[in-house]
């Protein structure tokens, strides 16, 4: 006679939760969200299912180069790599990524939130300008409460060297941080998002034109922010946001 599958309740939720994130979830992140959810599974026993099921986690864009010298005015490296935070919007991270897409270039230009690895906002263009940088700017500073401690931390791309973004960072009382020439490792909080996004977003679907592409990318942010858990948070950026506020 066929036993029952002892495990039969358990490989439903398995590749609920695997097809919920579509397949961007490896065997940790599913068990903790299955914790989250109220059942506490052994790590190697959902490792083993998915296996079972062929679930296998999707695994992991060019750098754009923005430093072209000394164009205004270099700021010290005073973030110098201390990536954690205490609170919100207490430190800021940014920088640029390009895309290609049909024959085309995009550029990207978010602020992430160190303490939660939060995207605060972001913009998107078909040229760097100086206005991709500064409208990201502008949008971001709309979410800082007035005369707010930050330090706002960059590479030494010309956008952040410029007078304009400078005045706009001191008229907020805001420090400015530079990471050190050609050292990605300064700002590699961001590196590592763009890694995760290229790898889950980029690589992981297929667009037919740049305006999907950008309505697809909008989509992934939110769930970046709202649902993707963080492994060393245990949830997504925003209830681990909400949970500090509570918890204040």
């Amino acid at each position: 006679m066929n036993r029952p599958d002892p495990d039969a309740d358990l490989k439903v939720k398995i590749k609920a939760i695997y097809e919920e994130h579509e397949g961007r979830y490896g065997y940790r992140r599913i068990r903790d969200e299955l914790a989250n959810r109220g059942q506490k599974v052994n790590h190697k026993k959902v490792q083993r299912i998915m296996k079972e099921l062929d679930l296998k986690c999707v695994v992991r864009m060019k750098k754009y180069k923005s430093y072209k010298g000394t164009v205004g005015k270099i700021a010290p490296n005073i973030l110098n790599r201390n990536f954690t935070a205490d609170a919100p919007n207490e430190k800021w991270v940014t920088d640029i990524t390009e895309f290609k897409l049909f024959g085309e270039k995009l550029y990207l230009s978010p602020v992430l939130d160190l303490f939660n690895g939060e995207i605060i906002t972001y913009t998107i263009d078909s040229r760097p300008t100086y206005s991709l940088v500064s409208e990201m700017l502008d949008k971001a500073l709309e979410r800082l409460p007035v005369e707010h401690q930050l330090l706002m931390h960059s590479d030494q791309g010309w956008h952040y060297q410029m007078k304009q973004y400078r005045e706009i960072i001191e008229s907020r009382g805001i420090v400015q941080s530079m990471s050190r020439k050609g050292n990605c490792y300064d700002n590699s909080v961001m590196e590592n998002f763009f890694g995760i996004m290229k790898s889950e977003f980029l690589y992981f679907k297929e667009f037919e034109s740049a305006e999907q592409f950008k309505k697809e990318l909008d989509k992934y942010i939110n769930y970046y922010n709202t649902k993707r858990m963080k492994a060393k948070l245990k949830m997504s950026p925003v209830q681990y946001r909400t949970h500090f506020i509570k918890a204040a």
